[in-house]
């Protein structure tokens, strides 16, 4: 997880604790949780109701740690592991006013980046056998842009560019405003010729005045099945290729089997469907 630091996390971690709690990280502002005894201690355990591909441990950690630093975590699995409906995923023991402050926040990074992942795994295993890849892009949940796309490396997907900041990605708004492909991508290449220069095309023309200009990669935007096998052709191994739009489960296998490089889909991270977990206690006597 080298490109998500514990810094990025705990600042996450804290903005939605302090959301949660009324401006400020003081869990004694949990009125409801202020209703069992203060030295009431407790254990719990969160469980999937589904089938998931895990990912959040460290924000999960994070939020109880925020909380109360005496609560104990025992994981029983780890980022990137696929699970079953039923599976005790973390033991938990502590404070029971802690434990139950800390238990949505701890809820809401896991199962949305548990969805993340399992819903990139599916996709992977649609590509399985194939070279080609499966992509993400930026249309992420605000704020949580590194931990997305973390949670798409443990589903066994691929990261695009991370921002706007380390790689080109050249589009019909930025082609229109340089005045053409060619000189979009000749002014890329020397401004910063260490960075990788990728060109959005929507016909085969433009395509050809992408490899002209010898783009790196060039996107299929809103192919057809058969413009895409017209692409490869074309292409010839001269640039990597990446098809982008209307990317479905029913495609996927039919778009490997064409031989693009890779399949960019933004459903991974902006159609977040969360896991259903959920958070058992017992009172300790």
């Amino acid at each position: 997880m080298s490109y998500v630091s514990t810094h990025d996390i705990t600042a996450q971690v804290t903005n939605a604790l302090t959301e949660d709690l009324g401006g400020s990280l003081t869990p004694a502002n949990d009125i409801t949780a202020n209703l069992i005894a203060a030295q009431q201690q407790a254990s719990a355990t969160i469980i999937t109701r589904e089938h998931a591909v895990v990912c959040g441990i460290q924000w999960v950690e994070q939020a109880f740690a925020l909380v109360d630093n005496t609560v104990k975590l025992n994981w029983h699995v780890q980022d990137g592991d696929s699970v079953e409906p039923d599976t005790a995923l973390v033991s938990i023991e502590g404070n029971a006013r802690s434990i139950l402050t800390a238990e949505r926040t701890a809820l809401n990074f896991l199962q949305t980046l548990s969805g993340t992942a399992t819903v990139t795994a599916h996709y992977a295993s649609l590509l399985q056998g194939s070279p080609t890849r499966i992509l993400d892009t930026r249309k992420t949940l605000p704020g949580l842009r590194m931990a997305q796309k973390y949670a798409v490396k443990c589903g066994g997907g691929t990261n695009h560019r991370i921002g706007l900041f380390d790689a080109y990605l050249i589009k019909e708004n930025h082609i229109f405003a340089c005045g053409s492909i060619q000189q979009a991508v000749a002014t890329a290449k020397a401004t910063h010729p260490d960075k990788l220069v990728e060109v959005e095309v929507e016909s085969l023309e433009e395509l050809q005045q992408a490899l002209t200009a010898k783009a790196d990669i060039v996107m299929l935007d809103n192919f057809t099945n058969e413009q895409i096998e017209s692409a490869v052709a074309q292409n010839n191994g001269q640039s990597k290729l990446e098809v982008s739009g209307n990317v479905t489960d029913e495609r996927l296998r039919s778009l490997a089997q064409i031989g693009v490089d890779f399949i960019s889909s933004g459903a991974l991270t902006k159609h977040v469907q969360a896991i259903d977990l959920s958070l058992r206690v017992t009172i300790k006597q």
